[in-house]
């Protein structure tokens, strides 16, 4: 008997049994799309000094006081300042220095005009406003101070943190490591991609958009191909893909017919069954069960029930074994486009296609909506949550959209 289980309580499930596998470092230019293992505190103050954030003239403020266009300040040049150099000579009265962005404010100045502010003769400018001290600079630690909290142990490395790991000289990184997959398709009925259609066989779907669905994460992954309707052999093949992975994911063999058969492989297994039914459409079937450690994900063998089950449950899981503090999918509100008349006792994910309009995000179904469907998946770039209930769905309606493909998630599952 499988009794259902909500989808959060699965989440739930899987989120406790999902264990970091460790950390290493690595160095900068390969730590995109890891988890960071460490927190990164500055080094430094950024900027380490004042400095001009555009080109023009440093000045002395006071020295601008009483400038208007019937009262043009004239100020004599002494010198030139680019990026990466400094003032030889600090400002008197009158005077100024020709400055570059980025380039060091020098000893005197408080403030730069900038270009356009400026009429400029062969040694001189004139203006014709008055600037205030600190006018123009950016100043020493604005951005970041020697010793603050910049980004905390847990998050996903992308090239904003890049570009923070490169300014305060971390040329090695503390990662958390990723986990290697294993993919296994079952059922009589496949056939490889490159194999011609005969009576009663479909080609394997799930198998190559599973690897593309890790690889969209940047997780290694074996692949055990496909295994006939065999107790015996999809045992063994089992077994040595967890001695070589550190999770792994069946496709199809779920169900409750005669040659479904990874219930009765997790039994001879000894491995704990989490749960076999979860309150959903599609991927109800989804069994997820942990053996030694390791998470086993029994997905559907329906392509789009199979798609939902590894955005829901693998995705996550895999996220958490980074430690990342924020694995689930990001989500938002959006307006449903059209009717979806069709109830149902369990909660539905829809796949969908959002944009945004006039009136703000706006969600459709992406088109052929069964648990077997595959070019609804295709044309997809988020799913739509329907509360379970009797009644259907009209255009108008605010729901809940789960984002596909997004770099960054939220730290709770609250659907």
């Amino acid at each position: 008997m499988r009794k259902p289980i909500p989808v959060a309580k699965a989440v739930e499930l899987v989120m406790e049994h999902a264990q970091p596998i460790g950390v290493e470092k690595i160095a900068l230019e390969h730590t995109y799309g890891r988890i960071l293992a460490e927190p990164i505190t500055a080094k430094h103050d950024v900027p380490p000094f004042d400095r001009s954030p555009y080109d023009g003239f440093a000045v002395r403020s006071a020295d601008t006081y009483g400038a208007s266009g019937d009262n043009r300040i004239a100020f004599n040049v002494i010198g030139e300042i680019g990026a990466g150099h400094v003032a030889t000579q600090e400002i008197g009265e009158g005077e100024a220095y020709r400055i570059m962005t980025g380039a060091p404010i020098p000893k005197n100045a408080d403030a730069v005009v900038m270009l356009e502010q400026t009429v400029e003769r062969p040694d001189n400018f004139t203006l014709r406003k008055p600037f205030t001290s600190g006018e123009n600079i950016s100043f020493q630690g604005e951005d970041a101070k020697d010793g603050e909290m910049l980004i905390e142990k847990g998050a996903f490395i992308h090239p904003g943190t890049t570009a923070l790991l490169a300014t305060f000289g971390y040329a090695e990184v503390q990662v958390a490591k990723r986990p290697i997959a294993s993919i296994l398709s079952t059922g009589t009925e496949l056939l490889r991609v490159d194999e011609e259609l005969a009576p009663g066989k479909i080609r394997n779907s799930n198998g190559p958009m599973i690897a593309a669905q890790l690889t969209r994460m940047g997780i290694d992954y074996k692949s055990y191909g496909m295994l006939e309707d065999n107790l015996d052999a999809c045992t063994e093949m089992v077994e040595k893909a967890l001695a070589e992975t550190d999770i792994l994911i069946t496709t199809g063999g779920v169900s409750v017919g005669d040659y479904d058969y990874l219930p009765a492989i997790y039994e001879r297994l000894g491995a704990k069954v989490l749960f076999n039914k979860v309150a959903m459409r599609p991927g109800s079937v989804t069994t997820v069960a942990v053996l030694d450690g390791k998470l086993l994900f029994g997905l559907s063998g329906n392509p789009s029930a199979c798609f939902t089950g590894f955005e829901l449950f693998t995705r996550p899981a895999i996220l958490r074994m980074m430690g990342a503090e924020k694995p689930y999918m990001p989500r938002m509100k959006a307006v449903l486009g059209e009717d979806f008349t069709k109830p149902n006792p369990f909660t539905r994910f829809v796949r969908a296609v959002w944009e945004m309009t006039e009136k703000g995000p706006v969600a459709v179904p992406a088109g052929f909506n069964k648990s077997s469907a595959v070019s609804s998946i295709a044309r997809g770039n988020c799913i739509i949550v329907l509360p379970s209930g009797t009644r259907g769905f009209g255009a108008g309606m605010e729901v809940d959209v789960l984002l596909l493909g997004a770099e960054q998630g939220v730290s709770d599952w609250v659907l």
